[in-house]
């Protein structure tokens, strides 16, 4: 099994990281102002439904192990805090009303024709940096997963939990080096690097994943 330490980081490098996430979000969230109405304007125009799309995701684990560990109740049965994650909208209302939560595919029918588009520019994940501002996420980490899937996926992959241990982000070493999920293998390879990530996390790694997710973004890399 891989190990990953689950010393929290010195104080003064979290108040540095968490400067660093907020002055970059309310950038980000202030320069794309324009992006954000004209998303907005455009998936109220061409498809029936909200324009947000929220949904409950696994958080930070901050849990010390033993006796301690099992009295959070929900928190050890989802393996981390729970927390609203904010998207654009890019499936049909009601589109995992009888598939259930699954992966999306690269012809996936749920997802609307603008869906698709945000989707390959990564631009449907933008509203998660409301999600930083609120300390919820920051811009880089492990991707949040739902409840369900982490449960499946924690049955599956023994290190998977672990991922746990960083808060989650919007972007991360995994995203910018691998495409969308589409197998178990691929969040067995995935999950490698966010535990290399975790390993080696630093302000100039996480600046180094933000300058690398611009690319990734504008050249539709691995995205679908």
């Amino acid at each position: 099994m891989v190990r990953v330490s689950r010393t929290l980081p010195k104080q003064s490098f979290a108040w540095a990281r968490r400067t660093l996430n907020f002055v970059v979000a309310l950038a980000a969230i202030i320069a794309l102002a324009p992006v954000f109405v004209l998303l907005a304007v455009l998936i109220k125009l061409t498809s029936r439904g909200p324009v947000f799309y929220t949904q409950e995701r696994v958080g930070l684990d901050r849990r010390s192990s033993g006796a301690a560990a099992r009295n959070h109740g929900r928190l050890q049965d989802l393996g981390g805090r729970p927390f609203t994650i904010y998207k654009f909208r890019t499936m049909q209302v009601d589109a995992e009303r009888l598939s259930g939560a699954v992966w999306a595919t690269p012809t996936d029918p749920r997802v609307t024709p603008l869906g698709r588009v945000l989707r390959q520019y990564r631009l449907d994940e933008l509203p998660q940096l409301i999600n930083v501002l609120k300390g919820e996420m920051n811009i880089v980490g492990p991707r949040p997963e739902r409840p369900s899937i982490f449960a499946e996926l924690r049955g599956h992959i023994a290190e998977y939990p672990l991922r746990q241990r960083a808060k989650p982000g919007i972007t991360g070493l995994a995203q910018i080096s691998l495409p969308y999920n589409s197998s178990l293998d691929d969040v067995r390879a995935k999950v490698s690097f966010d535990l290399e990530y975790i390993r080696r996390q630093s302000l100039r790694e996480d600046v180094r994943i933000m300058l690398k997710t611009i690319p990734v973004m504008l050249f539709r890399r691995g995205g679908w």
